[in-house]
């Protein structure tokens, strides 16, 4: 008996099916939680229907209270407002950090040897290899008051005393950075070992300085690579929650932390998932406008 392939259609379906197992039912039931009104119970997975009374019971108090602003604050600006805006920026910073840092090691690479690629795109994954809190609290060890950063500088006749570094905004931009760079080099350098070097040559030969030729030719070519991975980044440095702890101080309060502590320290999962559900909803949004917006302008070309 002759079974028929599956063809196109498995292929597509496998990514859709993996999609909705592991993201939109995950997704589901953060929004099922974010609406259960727990009470004095411990467990957050209670019926919002009620069988007897027929009664739909939804907390929307568990959104309605993240833009609740206080008696006498500043309108639209409460603690998970704030968590939010500083969550953005500081991923919008690591974000371009990343991008100026990982831009030149990428064209570095796509411009090296064949023979050599493979050995430098080793030494960029290498730090995968090693556990991800360890690669954190490393950090910990070289900015710290008494760290190797600082007794170095001690010893050459730089300062006299520790520069305190540690627990700071440039200590978690920096732990923050270092960890996502690997996101931003790898799909610059998958953009950039395809783009036709000829083009760099020709534009030399009608008088181009390397700088313009660079910044419109290889810049516009790369453009996808820019985009990708700066979501890469940008988009799990919003709700980053390890590295905030570990080395941002108390004014670095992020809303992975937030999250954390409604679902932990305060037992309200209804009040994180809610907070995780908002966090998705300005991610996930502008995304969906822009790709809707760059599919428009491929189909116009």
């Amino acid at each position: 008996m002759n079974f028929p392939i599956p063809g196109k259609r498995f292929v597509i379906g496998v990514p859709y099916g993996w999609l909705l197992l592991f993201f939109f039912l995950p997704f589901l039931i953060l929004l099922y939680i974010s609406f259960v009104d727990m009470g004095g119970d411990i467990s957050p997975f209670k019926p919002l229907w009620d069988p007897v009374s027929g009664v739909l019971h939804l907390k929307y108090e568990n959104y309605l209270d993240i833009f609740r602003t206080e008696e006498g604050a500043p309108l639209f600006r409460t603690l998970y407002i704030d968590s939010y805006l500083r969550s953005i920026w500081y991923a919008l910073l690591t974000a371009i950090f990343c991008l100026v840092i990982g831009y030149p090691f990428a064209y570095f690479i796509a411009r090296s040897p064949a023979s050599v690629r493979p050995a430098l795109l080793l030494l960029v994954m290498l730090p995968f290899w090693t556990s991800f809190l360890l690669r954190v609290y490393a950090w910990k060890g070289l900015l710290a008051d008494q760290g190797v950063i600082n007794r170095f500088m001690m010893a050459i006749g730089i300062t006299s005393e520790p520069i305190p570094m540690l627990y700071t905004n440039v200590s978690m931009l920096v732990g923050m950075t270092y960890v996502y760079l690997p996101f931003m080099i790898l799909p610059l350098y998958a953009n950039l070992v395809k783009m036709d070097f000829r083009l760099l040559e020709a534009a030399y030969d009608l008088g181009t300085t390397p700088f313009k030729a660079f910044w419109l030719v290889t810049v516009p070519l790369s453009k996808a690579g820019i985009i990708a991975g700066f979501m890469l980044v940008f988009i799990p440095c919003v709700g980053e929650f390890v590295i905030p702890s570990l080395l941002g101080g108390p004014e670095n309060y992020m809303i992975g932390r937030v999250v954390w502590d409604e679902m932990f320290t305060a037992n309200d999962w209804p009040k994180a998932t809610a907070l995780a559900v908002v966090m998705i909803a300005i991610i996930v949004i502008p995304l969906a406008f822009y790709y809707k917006y760059a599919g428009e302008q491929a189909e116009q070309r």
